[in-house]
């Protein structure tokens, strides 16, 4: 059937769909799951596995970060891989060599193997999430996308936010291994349904002649480099380390690299013109700022309860898991919103309320504990799911079928970035203001502080009833307040930083045009 013949199609029959290709989607959309929960499941438990591992805290940290410089590569490379090798045989090979690098992650003796292992699950997983959203909308017809749109909106934010729920469960009732191990069957499972099921396109092997490879090579160096830069740099002091530096100018050598070549060649790896497309462009930039919401505070609630309230893994994940039930319970509320409310005004509602909700935590204090942050949480869970409904249906609903594997790469690329920013923002932030806090602080805490003087008198006679150097423990005790309350106010900052860009955002949502009702083929061939 041609293209023309199929969009002129009745739409009932249109609607139909097939149970076998429905089974394929929730495969893959699980399959999703397991590769964006990775991303946060080690990050309640590192302390134990580099307690197993016996690595150092600076090498520790690269378990997490081997999986998202490798993952932040593979993503925009899946959409030409699709192409080139079909839906079907890139899902089902990425699942495959994600659960075997899952088990090897789990027999890794050493920190050395442990980052090789996380490297090589971060880059073939990162070949499933794309393929999901592509799949989403180009396989169902608009009637259904109010259904789809929820279910891998739902999947894209809870994952990561239950990541450390789960992750501090299974170190805590078995023991760090778990956390890899968990993926084996469910990983069998989606392969085999996969290589069984898809059948949403035909391989295009011919596409492989024209394949770009110094684009690939540049591409790796930009976004690897941009990573590690992201990632290390607050740690490192910035542009005051050497391998910053050096970072930085490779990642700027390989983006010029890169950007020549995504316009200059004949099959380029990322097909950057889907960003002419101004819902495209808009969207993507909605999803960044997704991605700094979402990982900065699936990063920023863990911190605080960990530093300042001395919470163990398991007990923020059983606080971080708020967020989470509220994403679930309000993905249906969402999808049926998304059917009756223009998609402009449900981002207004979702922007304005993760605003409320960070501005609630702008007067945190070293008292707050799982109540306080109750609200602040459900407002979170509620409004990423009011967001990721309509952004996904906005970027990716009026682009045609043949640019949407390309066009879906870049979009969870964005989510991707804007998370690696996010953080070093966060991070850069965080250490700024803690010094600026701490300096502050102690200068009006001096011998002509007659409250502070009182304060060590106190504490100072306490502990020499004890036998013990009052003096010293109280000038101890007064330093550590002191550093806590920076840290203190400090977060509160952050906080109110993203309150200001959530609310700034609501007014982009008025440039953004309301998708129409495009026809899809049933098929993606």
């Amino acid at each position: 059937m041609s293209a023309s013949a199929a969009a002129s199609a009745p739409t009932p029959a249109s609607d139909h769909m097939d149970p076998r290709r429905v089974i394929a989607f929730f495969a893959m959309v699980f399959g999703m799951f397991m590769a964006i929960l990775d991303i946060q499941i080690v990050s309640a438990s590192l302390s134990e596995i580099q307690a197993g591992l016996s690595a150092s805290s600076e090498e520790i940290a690269w378990v997490q970060t081997a999986y998202l410089i490798a993952e932040v590569i593979m993503i925009p490379l899946s959409g030409v891989l699709a192409r080139i090798l079909s839906t079907r045989v890139l899902f089902a090979v990425s699942a495959a060599g994600f659960t075997l690098a899952s088990a090897l992650a789990a027999t890794a003796a050493n920190i050395e193997q442990m980052i090789v292992y996380r490297a090589l699950q971060g880059f073939i997983g990162g070949g499933m999430i794309p393929s999901v959203f592509a799949a989403a909308f180009t396989i169902f017809p608009p009637s259904k996308r109010n259904v789809v749109s929820p279910m891998i909106g739902l999947v894209a934010t809870l994952a990561p936010t239950i990541g450390p729920t789960i992750g501090g469960y299974l170190s805590h009732a078995f023991s760090w291994h778990w956390l890899f191990l968990v993926n084996v069957i469910p990983g069998i499972i989606v392969t085999v349904l996969t290589w069984t099921l898809i059948d949403f396109d035909k391989p295009e092997k011919g596409l492989l002649k024209k394949f770009d490879w110094w684009g690939l090579a540049s591409m790796a160096v930009f976004l690897g480099t941009l990573e590690y830069v992201l990632e290390e740099g607050n740690n490192k002091d910035w542009f005051q380390d050497e391998k910053i530096v050096i970072g930085t100018v490779i990642m700027l050598i390989g983006g010029l690299v890169f950007f020549w070549r995504a316009f200059r060649a004949e099959l380029p790896v990322v097909d950057l013109r889907a960003f002419s497309n101004r819902n495209f462009a808009i969207g993507s930039l909605f999803s960044f700022v997704m991605g700094i919401g979402l990982y900065g505070l699936t990063y920023l609630y863990p911190l605080y309860l960990a530093r300042i309230r001395g919470y163990d893994s398991l007990m923020i994940g059983e606080t971080m898991f708020v967020s989470g039930l509220s994403m679930f319970f309000m993905a249906p509320v969402a999808g049926k919103m998304a059917s009756s409310l223009d998609p402009r005004v449900m981002m207004l509602i979702g922007f304005a309320g993760f605003a409320a909700g960070t501005w609630m935590v702008t007067g945190i204090t070293a008292d707050w504990d799982f109540y306080e942050l109750l609200w602040p949480q459900i407002l979170r869970g509620t409004c990423l799911m009011m967001l990721m409904v309509p952004i996904n249906n906005i970027a990716l609903g009026t682009l045609p079928p043949e640019r949407m594997k390309n066009a879906s790469g870049l979009y969870n690329l964005t989510r991707n970035l804007g998370g690696a920013v996010g953080l070093a923002i966060i991070n850069t932030i965080l250490s700024t203001r803690t010094d600026e806090h701490h300096m502050r602080l102690a200068e009006r805490i001096d011998w002509s502080n007659p409250e502070a003087l009182d304060w060590m008198a106190n504490v100072t006679a306490t502990y020499n009833g004890y036998g013990l150097d009052g003096a010293a423990i109280a000038v101890k005790k007064l330093s550590g307040i002191v550093g806590q309350q920076s840290t203190i106010m400090a977060f509160g900052d952050v906080f109110l930083l993203l309150t200001f860009l959530f609310i700034g955002l609501s007014a982009l949502t008025m440039m953004v045009q309301r998708p129409g009702a495009r026809k899809v083929t049933a098929d993606a061939h």
